[in-house]
């Protein structure tokens, strides 16, 4: 399901005006095979409810789970998934990648 940026920052908006906790993920670099591309966001409420995606399902899951400590603790956290280019080649994995995502509560 393709989501455009417009519906998960008008889901974020509407959230936050419910007084729900929101989290905002982007994903802010890419190297090799990335499932999405830098600018695809998730927004992710303080009850585990979801939009968008920033991985395609591979790293969803600690990506909610981040998003979620920073409803909580308030602080914004860049989080690193992959493998390095050596590393990538060392092991095999010609579709091997690596994504930054940028998570940050929504006050």
């Amino acid at each position: 399901m393709a989501t455009d940026l417009e519906d998960v920052l008008a889901v974020a908006a509407a959230w936050r005006a419910e007084g729900r906790g929101v989290a905002l993920a982007t994903v802010v670099s890419t190297w090799g095979s990335s499932p999405r591309p830098v600018g695809s966001q998730l927004v992710v409420d303080d009850q585990g409810a979801m939009l968008g995606s920033v991985s395609g399902g591979c790293i969803e899951g600690a990506v909610v789970l981040e998003a979620r400590e920073a409803i909580t603790d308030g602080k914004s956290r860049t989080l690193d998934f992959g493998v390095t280019n050596e590393q990538a080649w060392e092991v095999g994995l010609a579709c091997g990648g690596k994504v930054q995502v940028y998570v940050e509560r929504i006050d």
